[in-house]
């Protein structure tokens, strides 16, 4: 199966699932188990529909009965850890704050700056903080 991960992507936002407290996870990752899960489905079922417009996830609706759980449960999945990955990325600039103004005195937000600076100061920014970056997908 030949999917672009962007298509992937477009079809984990297409899906609505919700899932505040998931684990975040990468439009790769999420693309790569939706390929692993739904992808002999897709190709079975789905494969003149457009990946990005979410006509993909409306006709793995409509072949539910075919289509196996586990690939309903990955797109629920994926869904919840791609939200969880987009909430954290806009939650941690709030968090690292106090951080910024400790370990990044001087850096001008911008072009990623303050992120290379948080980034840098990983080791010794705050628990609130450094949880943000990794949730964020910005740290190991």
């Amino acid at each position: 199966m030949k999917r672009h991960i962007f298509g992937l992507a477009a079809l984990v936002l297409a899906v609505s699932a919700g899932g505040a407290s998931a684990q975040t996870m990468s439009f790769a990752d999420a693309g790569a188990l939706i390929a692993k899960s739904c992808g002999a489905s897709i190709e079975r079922f789905c494969a003149r529909d457009d990946i990005g417009t979410g006509k993909v996830a409306s006709c793995l609706q409509g072949h539910q009965k075919d289509v196996p759980q586990q690939c309903f449960a990955a797109l629920q999945q994926a869904e919840a850890g791609t939200t969880a990955r987009l909430a954290a990325q806009q939650a941690t600039f709030g968090l690292c704050q106090d951080d910024a103004r400790q370990f990044c005195k001087g850096v001008k937000p911008g072009d990623a700056n303050l992120l290379d600076c948080l980034l840098a100061s990983y080791k010794v920014v705050k628990g609130a903080c450094r949880q943000g970056l990794t949730d964020a997908g910005w740290a190991n």
